[in-house]
């Protein structure tokens, strides 16, 4: 009993995170086509931004997060948008798709270049570990949950309460219609991009602890990224129900099977999907629908 309330905690905690990265993603292709492959890198930064303003600026962990944050903001998602996608989307979606290959590589070996190739411990957002039912979960993991629950829900109703939600939504319906209703469809596209990276920056920031930082994190995060994105059919419920289901299955598989197969588990799932489902758990045909 105690071992399934801890795979049952450390599941959830996992999924949810995949799922704040899954759903950032989602939302790019529905607002903008865009298929980021970089998103898996995308996870890994922030995580180095928040140690360099630690050991350069001597910031605490917590005051740390602001700027790595903010940083990953502007550069994951304004520049991003600006310098990448901007420039790459005006040939196609192929020439986009492989600028996103490419902007992953340069990241992870940046990476590697400035911080090195050792994995470095990350501070967890509180140490210690409550007893619930006899058992002892990390706190890291309950905060985790809450923090990835919070994010979903406010996110939900930023889209379907404000304005400038529904204005993105409308934007990722049909942005010609949108563009005819007046809605300046290019704008609700950067500030998609915007929400992206700074839900990267906090999965970043949850997941790092657990898996230390380092700079290839990014090819197992972006893989586990793509397939909750597609195992949800691409729509923002979807996403969060794919991320959750992935990481039950993921830490079933660390606990109960080789690292072999854990490593192989998302290939799998994504070749089923293909198979069986391709619309996705959630998805209908071709509905992108948030």
């Amino acid at each position: 009993m105690a071992d399934v309330l801890q795979l049952f905690v450390a599941g959830l905690a996992t999924g949810a995170i995949y799922a704040l990265a899954a759903i950032g993603f989602t939302l790019l292709w529905q607002t903008s086509q865009t298929v980021n492959f970089a998103q898996g890198e995308f996870v890994m930064l922030p995580a180095f931004i928040v140690l360099l303003a630690m050991n350069v600026l001597g910031l605490p962990f917590l005051a740390a997060i602001v700027p790595g944050i903010a940083a990953a903001v502007l550069v994951l998602g304004f520049l991003f948008k600006q310098a990448v996608v901007a420039a790459a989307s005006r040939h196609g979606a192929l020439p986009l798709a492989i600028a996103t290959i490419a902007l992953g590589l340069l990241l992870k070996e940046g990476v590697r270049d400035v911080a090195g190739a050792d994995v470095q411990p990350f501070p967890p957002l509180a140490a210690g570990s409550v007893s619930i039912g006899g058992v002892s979960v990390p706190v890291h993991s309950l905060i985790a949950i809450a923090a990835a629950v919070a994010a979903v829900a406010a996110l939900q109703a930023f889209l379907d309460r404000t304005p400038l939600g529904r204005s993105i939504q409308a934007t990722a319906h049909n942005p010609a219609v949108a563009r005819v209703l007046g809605i300046p469809v290019e704008r609700m596209i950067r500030y998609a991009f915007l929400i992206n990276a700074a839900l990267a920056a906090l999965a970043s920031i949850l997941i790092t602890p657990v898996y230390l930082a380092g700079f290839s994190n990014g090819e197992w995060l972006g893989l586990c990224t793509f397939v909750a994105a597609l195992a949800g059919g691409l729509n923002l419920r979807g996403a969060i129900v794919g991320g959750v289901v992935l990481g039950f299955m993921d830490n079933l598989a660390a606990a109960y099977l080789s690292a072999t197969y854990r490593g192989v588990l998302p290939l799998v799932i994504l070749v089923a999907i293909a198979l069986f489902r391709p619309q996705g758990l959630l998805g209908r045909g071709e509905e992108t629908a948030a």
